[in-house]
């Protein structure tokens, strides 16, 4: 396998995915990817710790997901919002033991479909998927 420099490709049916890390001799870095860069550590403003990094990537791809079953669905809506919200065990290794997935939908112009989009997107995310091999997983929505 050959890593390269910040990227994604196909190859026979698999996505290759690579990231840069870069640390100075403490726990202060940065991440950065083919799209962006974000800052790592866990004492200074501005840093993102690693199970917030875990709970983002969780949300952000379910909500892609998400997204284009609703679009399938033809489910109108202006924009959502997530807070997800994770429970680590005492035990080694502390993996998450239970995450909460609150998802609220702003300006749907109907209600119906959602639960069922919602619920597909729990399906299909492959970071919910992942996360839900140790966690207990809930999503509640509400609607604004």
């Amino acid at each position: 396998m050959t890593f390269g420099l910040n990227t994604c490709r196909e190859r026979d049916h698999m996505t290759e995915i690579t990231v840069n890390m870069s640390f100075e001799n403490s726990f202060r870095g940065s991440l950065s990817g083919q799209r962006g860069e974000v800052a790592i550590g866990s004492n200074d403003a501005g840093q993102m710790a690693p199970y917030e990094l875990l709970l983002g990537a969780l949300g952000a791809c379910y909500y892609s997901t998400f997204l284009g079953i609703a679009e399938k669905m033809k489910l109108q809506f202006e924009r959502a919002e997530f807070t997800i919200h994770g429970v680590k065990r005492d035990e080694v290794p502390t993996t998450l033991r239970e995450v909460n997935m609150l998802l609220t939908i702003h300006g749907a112009a109907d209600q119906k479909g959602f639960d069922r989009a919602a619920s597909l997107a729990g399906k299909y995310c492959s970071i919910h998927a992942t996360l839900e091999k140790v966690a207990k997983m809930h999503t509640e929505l509400r609607f604004v």
